[in-house]
């Protein structure tokens, strides 16, 4: 029902407005009747449980960050059927974001272009809102990053900034250094820069009683080369995970006319295009660190033959995002369906 008449009736509007306003009538409706939904779209099975990191993911999909940046729902997502949520990205100081419009919808190419620009509410207020939470057992993430005008010198100054204000509220923190729409951001994945950004994050995370997962988010468009230094920095820094992958800055392979992509201009690119690629990026990482270091696979994750193919490849868990978008809400339990008809999952007692 979802795809013949409730996703070309959103269609027919703005993708942004269309987005709070779904924000706004899933905060009213999920608080009053949140366990019948999930009575719906969830599904609880002890098969479906990952331990990691010393915390407990009822199941292995997430929604990815960028759709509650600034923790709007919480943990209510749980109601919707997703093991584990990542919000955000949130940074030190409120900021408007890049001029709009800044959300594009590619139908025929099942993909979104956004060009946000860390558009949010500013990290107390994230903090605010985390504070009130009962979270049982679903698993909170924080992805965080850095002000626009806060020179690329100072940014550990801002990831810091958030990591502190957030560490005792959240189960486990990303480093978002990959968007493509702040100015110069990505330019932070370089060896050197990344090094010291990740070894000031773990100085702190380390001395605290329970350190949280540090994990980071890389972009498909790292060449080979570059994500052999990103995997020496994961070492070195111990961190905890890597992320693959964020959107896309290609163009390439897409149905949309090229006009239409010429008026939309720039933004990074997620969906169906970016399939193929993130999931390479995936198979590679998990190549590169012998299968060690956790990796959770996010990107063109579009059908439940996606996911399961991710799972394949080496992620520990999934993350979804415009899927959920052209799927619907009901996407999330035909995931965990398919997961559960497939080995190593259906075996397990």
């Amino acid at each position: 029902m979802y795809r013949q008449l409730i996703r070309p009736l959103l269609f027919r509007f703005d993708p942004e407005q269309i987005h709070h306003a779904t924000m706004n009538t899933l905060r009213n409706l999920l608080p009053l009747s949140g366990r019948l939904i999930e009575s719906r779209l969830g599904i609880k099975d002890s098969r479906l449980e990952k331990k990691l990191w010393g915390l407990s993911f009822r199941n292995p999909v997430g929604l990815a960050a960028g759709f509650d940046k600034d923790a709007v729902l919480g943990d209510l997502w749980k109601y919707l059927g997703f093991g584990f949520v990542e919000l955000g990205t949130v940074t030190p100081r409120p900021q408007p974001g890049n001029p709009r419009k800044r959300l594009f919808r590619l139908p025929e190419d099942k993909a979104i272009i956004n060009r946000m620009g860390f558009n949010n509410a500013g990290v107390a207020a994230m903090q605010k809102r985390l504070a009130k939470l009962d979270k049982g057992d679903m698993i909170v993430g924080a992805n965080i990053g850095k002000n626009k005008d806060t020179p690329n010198e100072n940014a550990a100054d801002d990831y810091l900034y958030c990591f502190e204000h957030l560490a005792e509220f959240v189960d486990y923190f990303v480093v978002n250094v990959s968007s493509p729409n702040t100015p110069g951001l990505r330019s932070l994945q370089e060896k050197d820069p990344l090094t010291r950004l990740l070894s000031a994050l773990q100085d702190k995370n380390q001395v605290r009683k329970t350190p949280r997962p540090l994990l980071l988010k890389i972009a498909p468009d790292l060449s080979e080369a570059e994500i052999d230094d990103v995997v020496e920095v994961a070492k070195i820094t111990a961190l905890d995970g890597l992320i693959a992958t964020n959107t896309t800055i290609s163009r390439n392979g897409l149905r949309t006319s090229p006009a239409e992509i010429e008026a939309i201009g720039n933004g990074g690119l997620s969906g169906g295009p970016l399939t193929a690629r993130s999931g390479e990026v995936l198979r590679l990482l998990s190549q590169k660190t012998e299968g060690k270091l956790p990796l959770i696979g996010v990107g063109g994750i579009m059908t439940p033959g996606d996911a399961i193919q991710r799972i394949s490849d080496g992620a520990s868990l999934i993350q979804i995002y415009s899927g959920f978008i052209y799927e619907g809400p009901g996407f999330v339990r035909s995931i965990l369906e398919s997961i559960l008809n497939v080995s190593p999952y259906a075996k397990r007692t």
